[in-house]
């Protein structure tokens, strides 16, 4: 039996995610910030609560060998606990908010991606999944803090990918575009009739990721489109003379 740790696993995306997993057979760590919520979602598909800061090194290091140790082994994690920048970040930076926004969005995944590994390797091999956004792939102009987030996880995500891919173990990137989830609450009047995505619309793309992905993809997910690898252009090379190959890169 495969197993699976997913963080924000208790509302939205990260509870669409927890719930598929176990339906499919996985048992399925529910990582939260939200102890009662975690414990809630734990309960209903036979899993395993944790309350943690995921911006905090030590406490998803030890979330992680506690789910390792509870499911006997680490198969597949999802690196989904998120904020919203909630500022520009242009004119109106708030430091505060500014480190904790980092904290959740790109500290989390980077810790995680460092948790994960080493179990992963013990299980043979195994996949990590972090939820980006849309805002990794193109710009946000209303949140420019959260845009600077998204986008370093698809950059760590695909560089990591090529070091881990001989091991066995495949990292990817989540794009989702709107889902209607927690989120965006505070903004969804906004949106009027404008398409957003249900949490199982992205549990669904996670499932095909599972089923089909590759190293290094990043998988966009759009309302009334099937989900798949975004195709990342390649950089031009030099015009003239051999580019070193650590220079030559190809998206």
């Amino acid at each position: 039996m495969l197993t699976a740790l997913v963080t924000g696993g208790a509302s939205g995306i990260g509870e669409a995610v927890s719930r598929r997993l176990a339906a499919a057979g996985a048992k399925v760590g529910v990582v939260d910030r939200d102890a009662v919520a975690a414990s809630r979602v734990a309960a209903e598909i036979d899993g395993l609560a944790l309350a943690c800061d995921v911006s905090s090194e030590s406490a998803l290091s030890s979330a992680f060998a506690e789910v390792e140790s509870w499911g006997g082994r680490l198969d597949v994690v999802h690196l989904n606990a998120g904020s919203v920048g909630g500022q520009s970040g242009i004119t109106d930076l708030d430091v505060e908010a500014y480190r904790r926004v980092l904290g959740v969005n790109v500290d989390h995944v980077v810790f995680g991606l460092n948790a994960a590994v080493p179990a992963l390797r013990r299980a043979g091999g195994g996949t990590i999944i972090a939820t980006a956004s849309l805002a990794g792939l193109v710009p946000l102009p209303g949140d420019a803090i959260y845009t600077l987030t998204k986008h370093a996880v698809v950059g760590y995500v695909r560089s990591a990918a090529a070091t881990l891919a001989p091991e066995g173990i495949r990292a990817m990137a989540l794009c989702p575009g709107f889902a209607d989830t927690a989120l965006i609450a505070h903004i969804k009047e906004q949106f009027g009739d404008f398409p957003l995505l249900t949490p199982g619309d992205v549990a669904d793309a996670v499932e095909a990721m599972l089923d089909r992905g590759e190293p290094g993809e990043c998988w966009y997910v759009q309302p009334g489109r099937e989900p798949g690898p975004y195709g990342f252009r390649g950089v031009p090379g030099p015009r003239t003379g051999d580019a070193p190959p650590s220079l030559s890169w190809e998206g």
